[in-house]
């Protein structure tokens, strides 16, 4: 009989998770290791929390540790992706230092480096291999990960969120660097392939948001919009400057976008979803979406996710299709939940996320395990 991925998954991540933890001191474990998922309001409330801007994560950063704990860490957060989805986190994490320069190495949040890919945050919740449920988390800039493990399996690893500032940067010899090309191209070279039909109810809108709609929310619903860029934070700045700094660069970007209420409402989450069915389209069209559902699915190892029926996909889109243009994307179906906004910085600054709207955060196993073992 083959192994079950979700157990080998679960166990690869309880063996790195503890070997992580005991090399840890004492101040060190207090912002590492917490309660277990579900043990008490507190934790589950911190628990659901996730973000994906330069904020506090929570956790134990990788700029606090020394280099065999950051070893031990990075060995946790490789346990629950695969290999792909690794070499794009490790990406991410590097551009900090892209961004940085980009920006003259001026940003500082309040800090005394504002771009630092010291700053991404682990922390595990509950005893790992243990009888009871536990997880682990791992997030900064442009990475949240979220995974629960129930009953010795891996029962969520959503929301999963990668993104990417710049999205393009340029290398030696005239290469690019795009960790995230294949999740944009894919998505308009789908788009691009529909007869007029298709395509009039594909594109919702001529324009684009200035982020993912569903944004750092806990629970999505139907009604959702766009999160002001201010509120995707932990808590609120203590210098006024930082604040109002925020507040300008998100009333620029709205203004960039050309957005106004009623366009808001016309981009909300919806609980039917928008756009075209991949039932409407023909083989080579799904070809592309399953290729682009796998540049979400695919950032786990194999055999943890089922592929979604690609009949009840749909697809929708905002903005023009002509690349090099702000764009936004969702995919949709029972279960599933995909935004995809390339919108800031000219159209080079690029935000990702694969949901479960009925399950983020392995709420329903967790609810289940409770009631069976907890009743």
């Amino acid at each position: 009989m083959s192994e079950d991925p979700a157990r080998a998954v679960a166990d690869r991540a309880a063996v790195a998770a503890t070997a992580w933890l005991a090399e840890l001191d004492g101040g060190q474990r207090a912002l590492a290791h917490w309660p277990a998922p579900g043990a008490d309001p507190e934790t589950e409330a911190e628990r659901l929390h996730w973000y994906y801007t330069p904020t506090d994560h929570g956790g134990l950063t990788l700029g606090a540790q020394r280099p065999a704990q950051q070893r031990r860490a990075l060995q946790l957060v490789a346990a629950g992706l695969s290999t792909a989805g690794f070499v794009t986190v490790s990406t991410v994490i590097g551009l900090e230092n892209v961004l940085d320069h980009a920006e003259g190495f001026t940003a500082d949040f309040g800090r005394e480096r504002g771009r630092d890919p010291g700053l991404y945050y682990l922390r595990v919740f509950g005893e790992p291999g243990g009888a009871e449920p536990w997880g682990w988390r791992f997030g900064g800039h442009h990475v949240s990960l979220n995974n629960l493990v129930v009953d010795g399996a891996l029962r969520a690893m959503t929301p999963c969120f990668l993104g990417a500032d710049p999205a393009t940067s340029s290398l030696l010899g005239g290469a690019r660097l795009r960790p995230l090309g294949a999740v944009e191209d894919l998505a308009r070279e789908l788009v691009r392939s529909l007869p007029p039909a298709l395509a009039a109810r594909a594109v919702l809108l001529d324009r684009a948001p200035s982020d993912i709609v569903g944004g750092n929310r806990s629970r999505i619903t139907h009604g959702d919009e766009m999160i002001p860029l201010p509120d995707v934070w932990r808590g609120q700045f203590t210098e006024r400057r930082l604040y109002d700094g925020i507040r300008a660069t998100f009333a620029a970007a709205e203004a960039a976008t050309g957005f106004d209420a009623d366009d808001h409402r016309r981009l909300a989450l919806t609980a039917d979803p928008q756009g075209v069915a991949g039932a409407e389209l023909d083989a080579g069209q799904r070809e592309l979406l399953a290729a682009l559902l796998d540049t979400y699915l695919g950032r786990v190892p194999d055999g943890l996710v089922d592929a979604p029926d690609l009949d009840a996909v749909h697809i929708a889109w905002a903005g023009p299709t002509e690349p090099g243009a702000p764009h936004y994307y969702r995919l949709q179906a029972p279960r599933l939940l995909v935004e995809w906004d390339n919108t800031a910085r000219g159209a080079n600054h690029a935000h990702s996320v694969w949901r479960d709207p009925q399950a983020d955060f392995g709420v329903d196993a967790l609810g289940d395990h409770r009631a069976a073992h907890h009743g």
